[in-house]
């Protein structure tokens, strides 16, 4: 696979001609120093027939600077990779969060990704598609690239130096809930399209950053459902969506992280997903701080230690990561 960087999306002439609408998002808002970004698709992502929606990206708050970034309504599924400078042979996937309406690609991808590419890892970003933009696969539009992207990244274990056995999930907030769903159920979503797709979508571990888990009872994240599911989902649909539902046989040892204060995705989420985990038997850490709100990322808010990146490190060499 050819990795596509800035220059090359910016005066090559037939790349840009292939590559229209990851061109014209790279220009928009370059990326930052030491990214690189390659579509992960052959072509255009699959079941785009009926699809209108035209790709936007936009600060994530007013306020924000022009790295901290959301892109909504994706047609182009992207990976962006960042290499470490002291490689520890691991690699790591990275699913922002956005309520399934957008990717928060800036704050809970870039900045997360270079925190670990510090500790090592190969770290890889991905821009998943949403699940009300008319894709055919409905629901299943962002499982479809989340399990493409993973083959993807054991595709390239060899050319990047990295182990295919030592490949971490990582998910935050909405995006954890694609990280679970992508890690905890042994279904697919798409049918293979070329030699990559023989790669087993498996990882050896996974963490789930102030996820969204339910889709049914009180505790369930309401904007994130009806992206996903519609305003009106039947009992079975919210039951089938709920990753602390049918955890798969062998799914990977997992970490855990929310503030108890949490007004957007309730505690009682990764509660429930950490309780599913035990009885599976599946390994499992979870961390509770009292303070930090939803969608902390990598900043320490008042009053709130938010450490996680050093007990996942923690975790994850404890289970070969």
């Amino acid at each position: 696979m050819t990795i596509i960087d800035r220059r090359t999306l910016i005066t090559g002439a037939a790349v840009t001609a292939a590559l229209t609408p990851a061109a014209a998002l790279a220009q928009g808002f370059p990326l930052p120093k030491g990214f690189e970004r390659f579509p992960i698709w052959p072509g255009k992502a699959p079941g785009g027939e009926r699809v209108t929606v035209k790709q936007a990206e936009a600060l994530r708050r007013p306020e924000s600077g022009p790295e901290d970034s959301a892109i909504s309504h994706v047609v182009t599924p992207t990976l962006t990779i960042l290499r470490p400078a002291r490689p520890n042979g691991a690699a790591m996937l990275i699913i922002p969060g956005g309520g399934y309406v957008r990717v928060a690609i800036g704050h809970e991808g870039y900045s997360v990704a270079r925190r670990f590419a510090e500790a090592g890892y190969v770290c890889f970003v991905l821009l998943y598609r949403m699940p009300g933009d008319g894709w055919a696969a409905g629901p299943q539009a962002p499982l479809q690239d989340a399990q493409r992207a993973l083959r993807i990244v054991r595709s390239l274990a060899k050319k990047e130096k990295f182990d295919a056995a030592r490949i971490g999930v990582m998910g935050f907030s909405a995006g954890g809930h694609l990280a679970a769903w992508l890690t905890t159920r042994a279904v697919e979503s798409y049918k293979p399209v070329d030699a990559v797709d023989r790669e087993p979508a498996k990882a050896s571990a996974a963490a789930y950053i102030y996820p969204v888990i339910e889709m049914e009872g009180p505790h369930v994240h309401a904007g994130s459902r009806t992206q996903l599911l519609g305003s009106n989902p039947t009992a079975e649909q919210m039951r089938s969506y709920s990753l602390d539902q049918n955890i798969a046989d062998g799914a990977p040892p997992a970490f855990l992280v929310h503030a108890l204060d949490d007004q957007s995705v309730p505690p009682e989420n990764s509660l429930a997903m950490l309780a599913a985990l035990r009885a599976k038997g599946v390994p499992a850490e979870c961390h509770l701080f009292e303070n930090g709100g939803h969608g902390f990322g990598l900043t320490a808010q008042a009053q709130s230690a938010a450490p996680w990146p050093e007990l996942f490190l923690s975790f994850a060499k404890r289970h070969g990561l």
